[in-house]
């Protein structure tokens, strides 16, 4: 009986029919990209997809980059164990893109980069350009790693599935479509992978609803159990969730991942016209409400089919991030091929993910590393290159996999290596965009210092983990379970278990304020240290007198809520009439003639569009 403990059925033929067979579709749509696109082998179409694409394929794209296997999985049990507060990210969401939209898009979309970084080098210098593409390799690297091991080991302990076999199946499966479809390929594999994963939610929620008799009933039980208390107006920044954490924290955190992500931001600009860049932002922020939202009642269909045998504290399970592949054994096993369709939408997101990922470290590292280092090289040859590192990435990727299996809470723990890291790079970017009293010294100094605050408060809080009174895990009851066999469940204690029987670590006096600072804090603390320290050494320094700054470099009143209208491309075009180098920095040494000549061509071409 469902609800009642004890193990759960395993995979049947029909579910690894259906796992299989969705998965091979959708490297399968991606190959399919890859045969339509090979007469267009340019560097542009590969990473770029020619700047054809249109808004809704972009948008579903941008949702499912992270809307990840971790997503799938960790917020449903979020939902379980502490209630709906998460749900709150629906405004975090809607800041971000608007955010977004109006102050990146315009002015990413009217230099026509490639790199994100490349921003970096042409309002600063070539150095903070590499250390910011540096820091967004590490960081994509190590959020990959944990995109690919989370699913697999929950679905390894549930399913049976081999864990690395899994690991290096969804590996290659990447690399191949990757490699040969570019950028094109992976935004039109998101859409289906998007459409699976919102699928299995559905299945979930469905199947919950009949067995405990109607939605009423699931409400009802989540209401007596605490999990809809929402809004919690406490301004404790050590509090993990309250509307401050994560309305504040949480858009912030979010901007960073859409404003200057190379991901994110790959995507947009490859649209045909800003029109459509903004509107992909816009529609991505409704699929991500749906997501949420999905993901949200997903947990709370577990909760009330579990308030009275939590598989976790009677140990059915590791980890919470297990508890969702559990109830999806437990209720849709009678039901051939439902299970295979729930874990291949976790690993739909997991495909996504790496995908999105692996192409972007491949843009970022061929534009800001190998164009400059050796301008002569041929589009033949970037094309090779782009091949290569495609599958040198997805190597990397795979081997990092090891590194996530020491996370904790993975959904926690991937949303901290974004505030930790993007932050003081957002914060770097508005110094930039905002300010031209900024200089290239203030701005290395604040992004270094900046770095230093958030690593420093980011490894504290995985050392020193917070206390349960900030994090506030609602309560959980065994009353209603079936006795329980020792000699299956004790191979599967938590990890947390064996940590309480053990003496505890002595904490040092700042693990209970500094480090127990909620993760959703990390990106605004990031963003505010290296603003502030940015501006202060620009003005001990001189600020801009010692440099000479560019007007499209900085955000303009015409850039704002601009649909299709032409007043900043206008202003764009009127300098490139006056002087010509105002393209992408062309001034700068790094550039050939032949680029010169090819991005201003380019570069003219786009704004007749508008």
């Amino acid at each position: 009986m469902a609800g009642s403990g004890g193990p759960v059925a395993t995979f049947s033929v029909w579910d690894y029919v259906v796992f299989a067979g969705l998965i091979l579709f959708a490297a399968g749509i991606g190959l399919f990209q890859a045969i339509r696109g090979r007469k267009k082998a340019s560097s542009d179409e590969f990473l770029l997809g020619g700047r054809q694409m249109t808004a809704v394929p972009v948008a579903l794209s941008l949702t499912a980059s992270f809307m990840s296997g971790i997503t799938v999985i960790g917020t449903p049990a979020e939902a379980y164990m502490y209630g709906t507060p998460f749900w709150l990210f629906v405004f975090s969401y809607t800041i971000m893109s608007t955010f977004s939209a109006e102050l990146f898009v315009p002015l990413f979309y009217r230099l026509s980069i490639t790199s994100t970084y490349e921003y970096l080098e042409m309002r600063f210098n070539k150095l903070i350009r590499v250390i910011g593409t540096s820091m967004y390799i590490v960081q994509t690297a190590l959020y990959t790693g944990m995109v690919i091991y989370a699913p697999a080991l929950a679905l390894n302990q549930i399913t049976g599935l081999d864990l690395w076999g899994v690991l290096v199946a969804t590996g290659v499966v990447c690399i191949i479509y990757c490699t040969l479809g570019g950028l094109k390929a992976v935004i039109w594999t998101d859409v289906f992978q998007m459409i699976i994963m919102l699928s299995g939610f559905v299945a979930v929620i469905a199947r919950g609803a009949v067995l405990q008799g109607g939605f009423a009933r699931i409400w009802n039980d989540s209401y007596h159990g605490g999990r809809l208390e929402t809004f919690s107006f406490d301004p404790d920044p050590l509090r993990r969730h309250s509307f401050w954490t994560i309305v504040v924290g949480g858009s912030l955190m979010w901007a960073s991942m859409y404003s200057i992500n190379q991901s994110q931001v790959q995507r947009y600009i490859s649209c045909k016209t800003m029109t459509h860049a903004k509107l992909s932002l816009y529609l991505n922020m409704v699929g991500l409400w749906v997501t949420v939202s999905l993901a949200m009642l997903s947990g709370l269909t577990m909760y009330s089919i579990y308030k009275d045998c939590d598989p976790f504290t009677n140990k059915d399970v590791g980890a919470s991030d297990q508890l969702l592949p559990y109830l999806v054994m437990d209720i849709l096993a009678e039901f051939p091929g439902l299970p295979g369709l729930f874990v291949a939408a976790a690993y739909s997101g997991t495909l996504s993910t790496v995908s999105s990922s692996i192409n972007a470290l491949v843009a970022v590292t061929v534009e800001d590393f190998m164009k400059p280092a050796w301008p002569w090289l041929t589009e033949r040859q970037l094309s090779w290159i782009n091949m290569g590192m495609s599958v040198f990435y997805g190597g990397v990727c795979i081997g990092m996999a090891g590194v996530a299996s020491m996370m904790g809470n993975i959904l926690q723990a991937a949303l901290s290596i974004f505030g930790m890291i993007s932050g003081p790079l957002l914060g770097l970017y508005m110094l930039g965009m905002f300010f031209r009293c900024v200089n290239s010294t203030g701005g290395l100094v604040g992004l270094i210092l900046g770095l230093a605050i958030t690593l420093w408060v980011g490894i504290g809080a995985q050392v020193y983990p917070p206390l349960p009174e900030k994090t506030l895990r609602l309560s959980l009851s065994v009353v209603g379970c079936n006795a329980p066999d020792m000699n299956e469940t004790t191979t599967m204690t938590p990890f947390s278990t064996v940590l309480q029987t053990t003496t505890p670590k002595p904490r040092p006096a700042l693990a209970d304020n500094w480090y127990s600072l909620s993760y959703l804090y990390f990106c605004p603390v990031g963003i505010i240290v290296t603003m502030v320290t940015g501006l202060i050494v620009s003005a001990i320094t001189g600020g801009c007198k010692q440099e000479k700054t560019r007007p499209e470099l900085f955000i303009g009143k015409a850039d704002l809520f601009c649909f299709g209208c032409k007043n900043s491309d206008s202003e764009v075009s009127d300098l490139i009439e006056k002087d010509p180098t105002n393209i992408q920095g062309l001034e700068s040494p790094v550039f050939s003639d032949n680029e010169i000549a090819l991005k201003e061509k380019d570069f003219k071409e786009k704004i007749t569009k508008f």
